[in-house]
């Protein structure tokens, strides 16, 4: 949604507010045009069933916004006397008509709000459930969200089974775009496959005040770009596309910044010509050819020993492994195996194409091992336009960016303008996992917009190994994501402060009891 159609959509709810709402505002001695001004209108409704005026905050948030508008329902109706939650469930269910029926109703009166009456209605239980549901969808809303890794990726600097706490704020609160959602589902309702929102109302973007920008090896939780599924797991329904705030999660490593030039070669990553170095807790995992002396790897030995999930080697001859997630290190341990004749390197050949390699079109013969130069656009800078680099760029102005392409031999049109050059509009990122071979990553679908990110991984509170049953691997409860040298649990501390809190209020408690 433009900024225009969203000042148009604000005046229409604005005049569709006061249609519902004004015979109710009269009624309770207010001002007819007071029902029929954007924000103000909620203010002086605030004010009828006597709540802070402050509350506007809550109700203008996208998803809490409409938790909040349910209570002020009940409580619009409980001050006009209409006091039975039934009758907010059918204002709701009716899409506000019973509402209205209720305001326009000859008999209707004000009476005011009765605090007694409200309490034995809502029961305590029922109002706490509420404030908790508010407080946590605030919490994962703008400040943190979990998140759980569900593939190897990131493999070893972020394990499967791992749950994170992704912070929103080091990169700027990316503020909801489709606001009326389900509170703490992100797209569809567990159980159900049904969406968990509905994608009619849309609002611009908008980002509030970063307190960093994303670095270079930063790894980062975004929307995936060219997240367009079948409406899930249903093929028949078609290829839906879902608003960005909706598409699903991902996590990966920026390795490329906008401006850097990056190329991939033999698997590792090269910015601006130079060899990138990586934290001291990555560690670039790759796929190995392993020769032995005949007999089989024991699946549970090399899972304890060099830590390999089996489901990433497997045999291919009687005396030939192929082992798509080994570390350097690793594999130089394995040269030293009793039973191993050689590990070497299994990277496909520079200049051979493989399938789903970005950008699957025009003359580039590009790999997972081999990939580049590609050019990691920045915003406000223009490139020189043609047939044989628009691959490259297409999707971003399309789909990213709004505009119109066409192309008519090798004359470019955007928005019906002949074109010889671009300039961007956002920044752009090259995301990437530790995994080379085992990482559906930007070599795979391109560039990450800056409109896509959602937020940087802080802390890991809680990791399970599940490969061999599930068993807690303890060093890495409540340890940071990001830092240098060995990871230090912090799970100790918090266990030592927990139990200073409980004896301390039970003392307390104690001594107020006499």
């Amino acid at each position: 949604m433009s900024l225009d159609l969203f000042i148009y959509a604000t005046l229409f709810f604005g005049l569709l507010n006061g249609v519902v709402y004004w015979k109710g505002f009269v009624k309770a001695g207010r001002k007819a045009w007071e029902a029929f001004i954007p924000f103000y209108n909620i203010i002086v409704q605030l004010k009828i069933i006597e709540r802070p005026w402050w509350w506007i905050f809550l109700i203008i948030l996208p998803v809490i916004g409409n938790i909040i508008l349910i209570v002020i329902i009940y409580e619009w109706l409980h001050v006009f006397g209409y006091r039975k939650k039934r009758y907010t469930l059918l204002s709701v269910i009716t899409c506000y008509i019973y509402l209205i029926y209720i305001n326009y109703k000859a008999d209707t009166k004000y009476v005011g709000r009765d605090d007694e009456v409200i309490i034995k209605n809502v029961s305590t239980w029922t109002s706490a459930v509420l404030f908790a549901v508010v407080a946590a969808t605030m919490v994962h809303t703008y400040f943190m969200q979990p998140y759980v890794i569900p593939t190897p990726s990131l493999d070893k600097t972020l394990r499967v089974g791992e749950f994170l706490l992704v912070s929103k704020f080091h990169y700027g609160v990316r503020v909801p775009m489709t606001p009326i959602a389900l509170p703490m589902i992100h797209d569809a309702i567990p159980f159900t496959g049904m969406r968990s929102y509905t994608d009619k109302l849309q609002l611009p973007y908008l980002r509030l005040p970063a307190f960093q920008k994303i670095k270079r090896n930063d790894i980062v939780v975004f929307s995936w770009p060219t997240d367009n599924w079948v409406e899930y797991g249903k093929p028949e329904k078609g290829f839906m596309t879902k608003p960005i705030d909706k598409k699903s999660n991902y996590v990966k490593r920026c390795v490329g910044i906008p401006g850097d030039s990056l190329e991939v070669r033999e698997g590792w990553v090269y910015i601006n010509g130079k060899k990138n170095e990586l934290p001291d807790r990555a560690e670039p995992q790759f796929k190995y050819l392993v020769t032995t002396k005949g007999g089989q790897f024991n699946p549970s030995y090399m899972h304890q020993r060099y830590d390999l999930d089996p489901d990433y080697y497997g045999q291919i001859s009687a005396n030939q492994y192929v082992f798509t997630s080994l570390t350097v290190d690793v594999a130089n341990q394995l040269k030293n195996h009793p039973n191993v004749v050689s590990v070497e390197r299994a990277t496909t050949p520079k200049g051979q194409s493989e399938a789903q390699v970005f950008p699957e079109e025009g003359n580039y013969s590009w790999n997972t091992d081999f990939f580049g130069p590609i050019y990691i656009p920045e915003k406000g800078k223009t490139i020189d336009l043609n047939v044989e680099v628009l691959p490259l760029y297409k999707r971003i102005i399309t789909e990213y960016e709004g505009h119109t392409l066409a192309v008519n031999g090798n004359q470019i049109t955007i928005d019906g303008e002949v074109s010889t050059n671009y300039t961007f509009g956002q920044d752009y990122y090259w995301m990437m996992g530790d995994n080379r071979n085992n990482s559906l990553d930007a070599r795979s679908w391109g560039y990450v917009p800056f409109d896509h990110v959602l937020g940087k991984p802080v802390f890991i509170w809680m990791s399970y190994d599940t490969v061999e049953g599930v068993s807690p691997r303890w060093d890495r409860f409540f340890t940071t994501v990001g830092g240098n040298g060995e990871r230090v649990s912090y799970l100790k501390y918090f266990l030592i402060a927990l139990a200073l809190w409980f004896g301390i209020d039970f003392f307390r408690k104690k001594k107020k009891n006499g």
